[in-house]
């Protein structure tokens, strides 16, 4: 248990520092390439979501919020190929052991379940909430009955939702809100989200 318990404080004290790092970028001149390529890989194996250097940039120049959830979405998309391709050809060698470094293998068959189910909705609840986005893209691909318009489509409302609703958080609010994102912005999220899934049921029964 011991064990367990110092493994877990080294990974969480990796974790922190490599926030660190990326949030390091955000007075660079090279930050928005920075962001992109953050989003990019954050869509298939990086742990650190984009919110960490977006939420600083948009504080830091507020009237381009809006500029930088647009970056942090189209690298986050476009990450999902990658993500995508990597369940898709490399499964067996590369995507399960970035699935077990997540530690939500157990969690594999639910994820196909959805995909099953309405791959659109699960893609598109993936890249909005807190949950793995990557696990997702990469599953996608493993999966191969979710084609690349789903999955195109789907991660832009998912992707974008997210990043947009910070920037305009703190476009409309202010800096101050900082601690009020960290703090619920996953409530945000999963609200949003739930009123975005209502919104779609809406839809097929009235087309």
């Amino acid at each position: 248990m011991k064990s367990i318990s110092n493994t877990y404080k080294v990974f969480s004290k990796t974790l922190i520092k490599l926030k660190e790092w990326v949030e390091s970028f955000a007075h660079k001149p090279s930050a928005g390439i920075a962001l992109f390529i953050f989003s990019f890989i954050e869509s298939s194996f990086f742990p650190i979501p984009p919110d960490a250097l977006l939420i600083i940039l948009a504080i830091s120049y507020p009237r381009r919020s809006f500029y930088y959830a647009m970056i942090c979405t189209i690298g986050s998309v476009m990450g999902a190929y990658l993500g995508y391709l990597i369940g898709y050809l490399f499964y067996d060698t590369i995507g399960i052991k970035i699935i077990q470094f997540y530690g939500v293998e157990n969690q594999i068959n639910y994820v196909l379940n959805k995909y099953q189910e309405n791959g659109f909705i699960a893609i598109v609840t993936a890249g909005f909430t807190p949950i793995p986005y990557k696990v997702f893209t990469i599953l996608a691909g493993f999966n191969k009955t979710i084609d690349l318009v789903t999955l195109t489509v789907a991660s832009l409302i998912g992707r974008a939702g997210r990043f947009f609703l910070v920037a305009g958080l703190i476009y409309f609010i202010g800096p101050d809100v900082k601690s009020f994102i960290d703090k619920y912005l996953d409530k945000l999220t999963l609200a949003f989200m739930l009123l975005l899934i209502v919104g779609f049921i809406v839809l097929k029964y009235l087309i």
